[in-house]
């Protein structure tokens, strides 16, 4: 029985530890303590920190694995690259992972290699923070370079603002600097795609819902995503030059992107799944299941990417407006076939966050339809059913 380790037992992961089950697997789950779903599915756990690269080596070369992959977060992205540089199994390099990991080092090879991005400085302190007025047009991002899921981030207009996004973004990141970057006004899109022996296997464009605070934060993604050819192709073409300023291989990929004035600019590229639903969007859009497909690849099981279906999809993360006990979970929607998942991540009594990052989500809602029209208005329209009480 092959072993893989999967880095994180939250529920991001947990579609990827119940693909690895199914599969029959004998699976492995690192993650630090907590209340997490996919502990519960686990043949062994351990409870590390899956940012702890050396611990993570130690023990997956103490098992003898055959794989490691995780999904849906970047930081656990280095530790796998460091089990790939040490034992041999299949995934991106540590040099790849180092590089997509952190935002710092990602400019800096993007600038190198042509990557149309931002333009951006490095900041250590509060004095170099106001200096990045005279260099940088605003509006500005102010950037932790080593976080994930929209944490560290905050948009800056006015020279009034720099305390605040300064100790919000110190607050927020483990290391002694940050980046600031223009904010490039336009549309923000993404992508996923998967880069298997050095080949792209699939590119799958697709529409962001987004939510507006310190930051923007998706919450939502939809498919098809309609573009010019040209724009397409640029599209290409700049995941293409990204792909191998990164040196990725043999590893999904979260791509984030601005379309402006029909130029795509890259924000970021992560070597990893995407959050927020999006493998079951490309499962959904491809007729594929992409977990097995990631799980395939990390073991050297010959992943296939068929690209059949074209299934027009969309999701939608389930979020409040304030913080609080849950008293109610009220899903007013019939069963039907355009929707594939209604979920929720609390129960009753359980105590949740007002969202600012995507970690506060409560559930999540993933619908499918014959156009990408017909599957907005489900959307929408299984959302307005569903109520969380709070009290």
């Amino acid at each position: 029985m092959k072993k893989l380790m999967i880095l994180g037992a939250g529920i991001s992961q947990l579609p990827l530890i119940l693909t690895a089950k199914r599969m029959g697997l004998y699976v492995i789950v690192l993650s630090r303590h907590g209340n997490y779903p996919g502990f519960s599915l686990a043949d062994k756990i351990y409870y590390e920190d899956t940012t702890n690269t050396d611990k993570v080596a130690e023990i997956a070369r103490n098992e003898g694995i055959d794989g490691i992959c995780t999904t849906g977060t970047d930081v656990a992205v280095k530790s796998i690259g460091k089990v790939v540089e040490e034992i041999g199994v299949s995934g991106l390099s540590f040099e790849s992972a180092q590089l997509s990991s952190n935002k710092w080092k990602m400019k800096q090879a993007f600038m190198e290699h042509g990557v149309r991005t931002a333009k951006f400085v490095r900041v250590k302190n509060i004095e170099e923070a106001y200096a990045a007025f005279d260099v940088l047009s605003t509006p500005l991002m102010f950037k932790a370079v080593d976080s994930g899921a929209s944490k560290g981030i905050v948009k800056v207009t006015h020279s009034e603002q720099v305390d605040y996004a300064y100790d919000k973004v110190r607050k927020d990141t483990k290391l002694d600097f940050f980046i600031i970057e223009e904010f490039i006004e336009g549309t923000e899109f993404g992508a996923q795609a998967f880069v298997y022996d050095n080949e792209i296997q699939f590119i799958m464009p697709h529409g962001d819902l987004m939510f507006y605070g310190d930051t923007g934060v998706p919450i939502g993604h939809y498919v098809p995503y309609e573009l010019s050819n040209s724009v397409e192709q640029d599209l290409c073409d700049q995941l293409q030059q990204s792909i191998l300023a990164l040196k990725l291989n043999n590893c999904a990929i979260n791509a984030d992107f601005i379309l402006k004035e029909g130029k795509v600019f890259v924000l970021e590229i992560g070597g990893r799944a995407g959050a927020t639903c999006l493998p079951e969007l490309v499962s959904t859009f491809y007729g594929f299941d992409y977990y097995e497909q990631m799980i395939r690849a990390a073991l050297r099981m010959s992943p296939i990417f068929p690209l059949e279906a074209f299934q027009p999809c969309a999701c939608e993360l389930l979020i409040s407006g304030s913080e609080g006990e849950i008293t109610g979970l009220v899903n007013g929607n019939a069963s039907h076939k355009d929707i594939i998942q209604i979920s929720f991540d609390y129960n009753i009594g359980d105590k949740i966050n007002k969202f600012r990052v995507g970690t506060d989500r409560i559930g999540q809602i993933i619908v499918k339809g014959g156009c990408l029209e017909d599957v907005m208005n489900r959307l929408n329209e299984v959302k307005g059913n569903i109520q969380v009480q709070l009290k």
